[in-house]
């Protein structure tokens, strides 16, 4: 079992927040005090304000990808007629892996895939390789590489350089040609690959959680100090970013992030634990299928204990800024507002669309711009179809995910890390049917309450590669321990 290192500073969950912005604070107007000592009372006033607004949006530690505002440059060139953004994908095979290459497949005036990195789906990496004719790929498995290289050497044009393994995927990440890197890749694993591609100084259209989640103490202030953009993949992220496009400084007020509700969304809470105990196998089934959207088994089922907003609320805080207490999530089961913002005059500005992941994919690769795409094969929101639009609000007893991921992200350091790790390795073990629905919570609890003596405020990557690995070995312990007294699906 790999331990995490003992704790540069070690807080409870509920007294955190609290004590970190005190120090930051005090940090600030200590720095600032030397220089208006010089500069006068107009800065001092100045330099106080600047450092009460870093404690209200809570950034003062960690920093933020964008502090509630994105500027938008007006020198770039218009893609296409020869100006064509050079993309390297990770994780090529799977959903956002696939949908970007339906992207570039759309628009080759404006799109070029160079690099492409991808598991064990070797028919599926074949034909790509086939089609998009990258200078570089990597495969998981280095036993692979040569019957890879069987299954495309009848095609068109020069071979790919083939690499393999994590040393593969960082040089896919950061090849040389690339002007931005699309991270489809889940978990930690996304890391390493997304640091190379930060130093090397591509833009990251971001679709790996983990990377902000986790790595966000880390990973913010390396993309700030290379002066990398973090493009949010998602759809409520993306939302946000396309709402706060021009604000200026000091105008967010709020977020508020949209949900379906999930599987569950229309469930009482009292039927589930009846169903916990007479039929498992309903729970996971319903935990699986989405009612809105078309995804993998995993993010399903965050989208059913409403995990994956408790995550989006890290998530946002690290890309805007946003003090925990102004990020909020409204159930809203139509899926056509992607999440809104309110602006410091009380205004509130939403970003709609037909539920479609390749929207916001297409706008991390071709921001600042806009693409004309066709009618046929991106729909237009069509308000009189559309019909009402409802909202209301989480039921916390029945997703104690969003508590649990406020904690989390109130704590901060690589408590976020564990809360995502702990989450991950619950739900495998669920679809693994080894144990129960609402032992999910339970586990990641645990792993949460026994890492409270460990935390790191101000965690290096290999610290939170290590809570991560940590998080997942304690849950699996947790549940051989025998705590979880659910029943499983057979």
């Amino acid at each position: 079992q790999q331990r995490v290192p003992k704790p540069r500073t070690s807080l409870p969950l509920d007294r955190s927040h609290q004590a970190k912005m005190s120090a930051s604070i005090a940090a600030s107007v200590s720095i600032s005090s030397a220089t208006t000592l010089r500069a006068g009372r107009a800065q001092r006033r100045a330099a106080v304000a600047k450092a009460a607004r870093a404690d209200a949006n809570n950034e003062s530690r960690y920093g933020a990808c964008w502090p509630g505002r994105v500027p938008v440059p007006n020198d770039v060139p218009l893609l296409g007629n020869g100006n064509i953004k050079k993309i390297s994908l990770l994780g090529s095979t799977g959903s956002i892996g696939t949908q970007t290459l339906d992207i570039a497949e759309e628009h080759p005036d404006k799109f070029e895939i160079v690099a492409l990195s991808a598991g064990r789906n070797l028919d599926v990496m074949a034909e790509q390789i086939k089609k998009f004719k990258p200078k570089m790929v990597s495969i998981s498995d280095g036993g692979d590489v040569e019957k890879l290289k069987g299954m495309i050497k009848d095609m068109d044009g020069p071979q790919p350089e083939i690499l393999f393994g994590p040393d593969g995927m960082v040089e896919v990440a950061r090849h040389p040609d690339v002007d931005s890197t699309v991270t489809g890749i889940v978990g930690c694993a996304g890391l390493p690959p997304t640091v190379a591609a930060i130093e090397a100084g591509k833009n990251i259209c971001l679709a790996n959680k983990e990377t902000l989640i986790a790595g966000g103490p880390a990973i913010v202030p390396l993309a700030v100090k290379h002066g990398v953009k973090i493009l949010p993949a998602d759809s409520e992220h993306s939302a946000i970013f396309q709402c706060i496009q021009g604000l200026p400084e000091g105008a967010l007020r709020r977020i508020i992030l949209t949900a379906s509700g999930g599987a569950f969304r229309d469930v009482e809470l009292s039927q589930m634990r009846e169903y916990a105990k007479t039929d498992p196998g309903f729970l996971q089934k319903k935990a699986t299928t989405h009612p809105n959207w078309d995804m993998g088994a995993k993010i399903t089922c965050d989208s059913a204990t409403l995990m994956n907003k408790a995550l989006e609320v890290i998530e946002a805080h690290y890309l805007y800024g946003t003090s925990y207490d102004d990020i909020d999530v409204v159930i809203h089961p139509q899926s056509i507002i992607h999440s809104m913002v309110e602006t410091a005059d009380s205004s509130v500005l939403a970003q709609l669309g037909w539920p479609d992941m390749r929207l916001p994919i297409l706008y991390t690769m071709s921001w600042p711009q806009r693409v004309n795409c066709s009618e046929q094969t991106w729909p237009r929101l069509d308000f009189i179809k559309m019909g009402d639009l409802t909202f209301k609000a989480p039921d916390v007893e029945k997703y104690p995910s969003l508590t649990m991921g406020y904690a989390a992200g109130r704590t901060g350091g690589t408590m976020t890390g564990v809360f995502s790790a702990a989450n991950e390795q619950a739900v495998a073990m669920f679809l693994d049917k080894k144990i129960g629905y609402f032992d999910i919570y339970t586990v990641i609890e645990k792993a949460m309450e026994a890492h409270k003596n460990d935390l790191i405020l101000d965690p290096t990557l290999d610290d939170i590669v290590n809570s991560d690995l940590w998080a997942r070995e304690h849950v699996k312990k947790v549940v051989e321990s025998g705590v979880c007294k659910e029943l499983v699906a057979a």
